[in-house]
């Protein structure tokens, strides 16, 4: 009479292999599953860089409050400097009317356009820098001569191991 079946150290080295298999497999699903967060959250921080900038390019190159004849009077260097070009609007952001208002915004959470907090976004931090001097290069128009500003928006997410950059470009013209 023959009997078939397995022996206890086949069932032992089967139960051993399967677990080590099944304890790879859910490790590397976990793994994935706290990664897959980032391409979302890279795309959020895109995107509110982009809404950023494209509000600050739609300003006026200087302060029509202060210059009548902007072309005219912020040729020199330094047009963010220049008090014929620029005066800050203050802190509240639904005031600011040309780019060099947007100098060294700090914004510690996203808000839109009047200031008003985003509070889906409270953990991006934005901040912008306005470059008119020799940094700021466009197709032979120079920043040092009051023809063009660059608009360097950054956007940082704690998750997020680099910051996310955008810089764009308003010429004075």
């Amino acid at each position: 009479m023959r009997v078939s079946g397995a022996t206890l150290i086949e069932l032992v080295a089967t139960i051993t292999i399967t677990s080590i298999a099944l304890v790879t497999l859910i490790a590397l699903t976990s793994r994935s599953t706290q990664r897959s967060a980032d391409p979302m959250i890279r795309e959020q921080a895109l995107a509110v860089a982009q809404a950023y900038l494209e509000e600050i390019t739609r300003k006026g190159f200087c302060d029509p409050d202060v210059a009548a004849d902007c072309v005219a009077a912020c040729t020199g260097a330094g047009a963010c400097g220049n008090a014929a070009c620029t005066v800050s609007e203050g802190g509240s952001r639904g005031q600011y009317d040309d780019v060099c208002d947007y100098n060294n915004l700090p914004d510690n959470r996203v808000r839109d356009q009047t200031g008003t907090l985003i509070s889906p976004l409270v953990q991006y931090n934005v901040s912008v820098q306005v470059i008119d001097d020799n940094a700021a290069v466009l197709n032979g128009l120079t920043g040092n001569a009051g023809q063009v500003l660059r608009i360097d928006v950054d956007v940082s997410h704690p998750a997020l191991q680099d910051t996310v950059q955008l810089s764009g470009f308003r010429t004075n013209f």
